[in-house]
């Protein structure tokens, strides 16, 4: 064990390779007779059986891959065995276990990608060895990722990429013009400080770390590859602010879709290991894998049978996709890619240090999503109060997606995710309320300001969801009809566990008869009003809210619709907080906050520009 600062010591690599073997072993004792899909226990996926047992097979070949690689092919014997003989078994057009074809579903061209990585990074000891035919019949199941334009425009583009370069590099076909197509298409995803958004929506979340800055990094060692110095670059300045985002307690925020993919949150810090980025130490980026990947492994992810269910700590149905199936769960592998690097690493040596969070309080920008991060060591949270990401477009209306829109998400807290999160926010939100209680969306709003002092702010329409239309759950605002409510424009001062969050009714429809100002969801939340004097207290019980355990109640303050009147109010989450925190706030040719620590703080006018 490696010891930080007297507190409890980092997993040494025979820990990690015991935890893989456990998952390992687990997922296996449900493999198929030829091994070819991994029937995990859990409700059938929406893409089906056949599906739910590729994705079985493909993303626990990661973390079997990692494991081999890692070994230099000594001592696995039996997990190369296995894998040989499910590739065999999947790519045998005549075995009932057959695996579903790149032309049968989208799905099987992400799972591809998963096989044809681990089978290049694995190639001395796998492909090598595999029988001819059965490296034809792997070769035959990729090649329709040649020639298809249908991949999505996000970190989809990656998936073609990889399974066309391992083509490549064992003679099968490729395209030039598509694997230029596609690196265009991620350089088009770069934005601010080496953020990568997941197309062009302002969709910033996990799959910046365990998706957009991962490939690149694996892709650039396969075979044939030219990586671009760039990634690295990106790479290098996004981890700056990773390393913040990860709670004293090791819990990745819950913020944006696939959360039951849980510690792959680790992958970017592994990534930056692999990358040799020169601004965050190895022994800082081994330490937040370390937190993210033991934070559930002590809460019960794996559970007593070594297997990963749908959820975050246990199993929560409704944090998956409708896409997601048993076997999704295993893209977590991506937190294990450490694994892969052999025992005489250096980084396996290197002195720990502490994240951002355990070494003080954190205050931090982030330009490209719009985001203040705020960590206390006091109590381990990280926040991130969100001007800017919406999983939408500046300008453009759409029903609110409560993993995306809501101003605040926290390593403590959920958003509401029960269907009123969907349908009335009220959690970390501000809000027009009509006489029946519905409440008002805010995605499409413009971002105004992200200032180093702890400021940003945002403004645009807010609107009334009129009727609903079915379709899949990708994680984003679901379909909707519209209408316009009203104009909000909303700033937040943030300092350590407090926000003060001021808000203006620009315009506003006549049904409008209450603007709402919600705070965070659960025990650790307060929210008091400052200005004007007068404003309703209220909260809402949500009992089954999200994955963390227990209900969760959401205070709130109502005041009436006044246009052109700033209201401010005190917004706190934390451990050992006071009870009745009080903060004063005077406006004038600056504003001055009186925060309940008493220290007093002046900014510009920014209420005024």
């Amino acid at each position: 064990m490696i010891t930080i600062d007297g507190e409890r010591a980092d997993w040494e690599r025979a820990d990690w390779l015991r935890f893989a073997d456990r998952l390992l072993a687990a997922a296996a004792r449900h493999a198929s007779p030829g091994r070819a899909r991994f029937d995990l226990p859990g409700a059938e996926g929406g893409y089906g059986h056949d599906v739910d047992g590729l994705e079985g097979f493909a993303r626990t070949f990661l973390t079997a891959g990692f494991r081999i690689a890692g070994a230099r092919g000594t001592g696995v014997d039996e997990l190369i065995e296995r894998y040989a003989t499910g590739l065999a078994t999947g790519t045998d057009p005549s075995s009932p276990e057959r695996w579903v074809r790149l032309t049968e579903h989208g799905q099987a061209k992400v799972e591809a990608a998963s096989i044809a990585l681990i089978l290049d990074l694995t190639r001395p000891w796998l492909w090598d060895r595999l029988d001819p035919r059965v490296q034809e019949r792997i070769v035959d199941y990729l090649s329709p990722a040649v020639g298809d334009d249908t991949y999505p425009q996000i970190n989809w583009v990656w998936f073609r990429l990889v399974t066309q370069t391992f083509l490549r590099s064992v003679g099968g076909p490729w395209s030039a013009r598509e694997m230029e197509a596609d690196l265009a298409t991620h350089d088009s995803f770069r934005r601010a400080d080496g953020w990568l958004s997941d197309g062009p929506k302002r969709a910033f979340d996990h799959y910046t770390g365990w998706a957009l800055h991962l490939y690149p990094i694996l892709w650039g060692r396969m075979r044939g590859a030219s990586p671009d110095k760039r990634w690295v670059d990106d790479l290098d300045r996004y981890l700056q602010d990773a390393v913040a985002l990860v709670g004293g307690d090791g819990s990745p925020l819950l913020q944006g879709r696939s959360l039951i993919y849980r510690f792959a949150a680790a992958a970017p810090f592994w990534a930056g290991v692999l990358a040799e980025v020169p601004s965050v130490p190895p022994g800082q980026l081994r330490h937040a894998a370390d937190r993210i990947v033991r934070h559930f492994a002590d809460r019960g992810a794996p559970d007593a049978d070594g297997l990963l269910s749908m959820g975050w700590h246990g199993p929560w149905r409704r944090l998956a996709q409708s896409y997601s199936g048993p076997g999704s769960p295993y893209w977590a592998s991506k937190g294990l890619l450490g694994i892969a690097l052999p025992e005489d690493h250096p980084v396996w040596t290197a002195p720990s240090v502490p994240l951002p969070v355990e070494r003080g309080d954190v205050l931090r920008v982030v330009r490209a999503p719009g985001w203040i991060i705020s960590g206390t060591r006091a109590d381990g949270i990280v926040r991130v109060i969100n001007h800017g990401t919406d999983h939408g477009f500046a300008d453009q209306g759409r029903a609110d997606s409560p993993l995306y829109a809501r101003i605040g998400y926290s390593t403590a807290t959920s958003p509401v995710l029960d269907d009123s999160g969907w349908t009335d926010p009220v959690d970390q939100s501000v809000v027009l309320v009509d006489a029946d209680g519905r409440t008002t969306h805010r995605t499409g709003m413009r971002l105004i300001a992200v200032r180093e002092e702890g400021l940003a702010g945002s403004a645009g329409p807010v609107h009334w969801v009129t009727s609903w239309d079915d379709g899949p759950d990708h994680g984003e605002g679901r379909a909707a009809t519209l209408r316009e409510a009203g104009h909000l424009t909303v700033f937040s001062l943030v300092r350590g566990p407090y926000e003060v969050r001021f808000a203006r009714v620009d315009a506003a429809a006549a049904e409008a008869v209450r603007l709402r100002i919600g705070g965070w969801a659960g025990p650790l939340s307060h929210l008091s009003a400052i200005l004007p004097p007068g404003g309703v207290p209220g909260s809402t019980v949500h009992d089954d809210p999200g994955p963390l355990p227990g209900p969760a109640r959401v205070p709130w303050i109502d005041h009436p619709v006044r246009a052109g009147v700033w209201t401010a109010t005190l917004v706190a989450l934390g451990a050992g907080l006071p009870r009745s925190p009080h903060c004063a706030v005077e406006i004038g040719d600056d504003v001055r906050v009186t925060w309940p620590d008493g220290v007093l703080t002046r900014h510009h006018n920014f209420l005024e520009e």
